[in-house]
């Protein structure tokens, strides 16, 4: 990358965060561009250069936040995606350490940024990435698990619904739980107390 890609990426990456700083205060349709552009420290030409307008900026942003989220996981672990169809289904059962432990690290390193954002996933576009996730990843896991089409998606909001009921819960007391506890509350709420 040379100097000037550097600087663009530097400054777009100024912007998301200014767009996450301002989702904390208040819902996206009261932030401005000029609002956006005080907060990151650029004048409304650069953000004109970058974006056509807010709605672009949060689709930006919201791709800013699953690719540094990916980042936490190590290759073989993301590389499970790609074989969803050959893996064992020992791979397919994402409530495990394994899987959780870089999750809620990356919660945990992002406390503020999650404390904007879960509030208003509708707002980031998080919707469609469900939806892509969806039909991508858990619904061909459950296809593996033969679990009935028509319950599929109660399963999935159950899941989705109930980890953000706790991490919301998280937040709250900023993170104070240690990270192997909450996984733990996570996995006796899904699967119960017994031993896995």
């Amino acid at each position: 990358m040379n100097k000037s890609e550097s600087k663009y990426f530097n400054t777009a990456r100024k912007m998301d965060l200014a767009l996450i700083s301002l989702l904390k205060k208040k819902p996206l349709e009261y932030i401005s561009v000029s609002e956006i552009c005080k907060t990151a420290g650029v004048n409304r030409s650069t953000f004109y250069l970058h974006y056509e307008n807010i709605g672009d900026l949060l689709n930006e942003t919201t791709r800013y936040l699953l690719n540094d989220f990916l980042s936490y996981f190590s290759l073989d672990l993301q590389s499970v995606s790609l074989n969803l169809e050959t893996c064992s289904l020992d791979e397919l059962e994402f409530i495990c350490d394994k899987y959780m432990s870089p999750y809620l690290n990356y919660i945990k390193d992002n406390r503020e940024i999650f404390k904007a954002v879960l509030p208003n996933n509708h707002v980031l576009g998080f919707d469609g990435v469900y939806e892509n996730m969806f039909k991508h990843i858990f619904n061909p896991i459950l296809d593996r698990f033969k679990y009935p089409e028509s319950y599929r998606k109660y399963a999935m909001m159950y899941y989705m619904k109930g980890i953000n009921a706790i991490i919301s819960e998280w937040l709250k007391e900023d993170c104070a739980k240690p990270i192997e506890e909450v996984s733990q509350i996570i996995s006796i709420c899904i699967y119960g107390l017994y031993e896995r």
